[in-house]
Formats: structure tokens, sequence, C-alpha cells
């Protein structure tokens, strides 16, 4: 197999296992890094099929990454969301298969038809999109990448900028993801929005300035 499918997850009990069966329908082995979960995340994700990898403390996206990359033997890495809706084994073919081929160094999925809120805020935002493949190696080689939270996705982007990469966007029909406003309750959840709109905020800030 050429590519492995790594997901980091935090409290996604609710939706983890519909992902990991896709992933397995596609052929892809899995490996789930649960990022200090309190819920069942990791014990549903065993039971679809995944490899998981506990960490003890959450850790962030970034980390949960690095240490869910310590299991990945194949050359090439397909990063997925946890909360994922719609998705379909095609689409994750669809990733990969521009790197494969070397058309591009990574790719980068985008919701489309899936739902309004969805969609729009990928629209907006396409590079903040977490479905992406991309060689296993650069993953690996990415600066700081263990210790990015919220600001991961906007982390490989500016690395695959600085590093002349060639990316592609490409569209995921029908695919969306639960809102953290539905997940964690209206105010919790986007109070957290607010958060992690502050740390990328923060980063890209940082980032200009360096």
């Amino acid at each position: 197999m050429e590519a492995t499918v790594l997901i980091p997850a935090y409290n996604e009990a609710a939706t983890i296992a519909q992902v990991v069966r896709v992933a397995k329908e596609a052929g892809f082995p899995v490996v789930v890094a649960d990022d200090g979960s309190v819920d069942a995340t990791a014990e549903e994700a065993q039971r679809a099929g995944a490899e998981v990898v506990r960490l003890r403390e959450n850790r962030g996206k970034g980390g949960a990454i690095a240490t869910g990359l310590g299991r990945v033997a194949t050359p090439y890495v397909i990063l997925l969301d946890a909360d994922l809706l719609g998705l379909k084994p095609e689409h994750l073919q669809a990733l990969l298969d521009p790197v494969r081929a070397g058309e591009a160094e990574m790719t980068v999925g985008v919701f489309q038809g899936g739902r309004l809120s969805t969609d729009l805020a990928m629209r907006l935002t396409p590079f903040l999109s977490g479905q992406r493949a991309l060689a296993t190696g650069a993953l690996r080689g990415v600066p700081g990448l263990e210790k990015a939270r919220y600001d991961l996705e906007l982390l490989l982007t500016r690395y695959a900028k600085a590093q002349g990469w060639r990316v592609r966007y490409l569209p995921l029909p029908g695919v969306s993801q639960v809102m953290k406003e539905e997940k964690r309750g209206l105010l919790p959840g986007l109070l957290h929005r607010m958060r992690m709109y502050w740390e990328i905020l923060r980063y890209s800030f940082k980032a200009h300035l360096g």
C-alpha cells in the first residue's frame, strides 16, 4: 500500500468510526492519533479498524499528527479530519492521485455541495482545510509541526509556499463536517471558534513579522 490515512482526533466519538470505515473501504491502512480524548474516540476508532495511538494529554492537531507519523510506513500520507460527513472512498483517491503521479507536492480538499455553512467557510479560507495528501517524508520535514495547534493548516500552507511546492486544491463533492457549535453547544462552540481564529491570526502576524 502506498498511502496511510492519518486522522488526528479529540473527542470525536460520534463521527470517527464512519471516517475510519470509509478510509478502510478505500483500501488504506488507518492511524488515528487520539489527542487526549476523554470520550470513547479511541475505542470507536479501534472497533472501526484503525490503529490507534493515544496521547496522554491534548497537544493540538500538530502534536497528534507528529505522534501518529511514527506509525506511518508508507511513502504517502492522507490527512483527514475526524468529524467529516459525506466522505466517500473516491474522495481519498482523488487527493492521493496527483501527488502519487508527481503532478503536485500537496493536494488540499475543498468541500463542495455538502452543507451551506461549511461550503461558505471553505470558499473563504480553502487553505484551512484539514484534508490533504503529501509525501510522508515531506510532512515529517515541516519545522514546528509538533507544536502547531489550531494553526496547523496555515503552517503547512506557508511551508509549501516557501518550498515552492505545487499545491492543487481539489473539490470534495458532498463532503462537509460537524460545526463546533453543534458539537459543543452554541456558546462553548462559538468561544472555541473564536479562540481558534485568534490563534490563526496570531500565527499569521508572527509569521509576517518573521
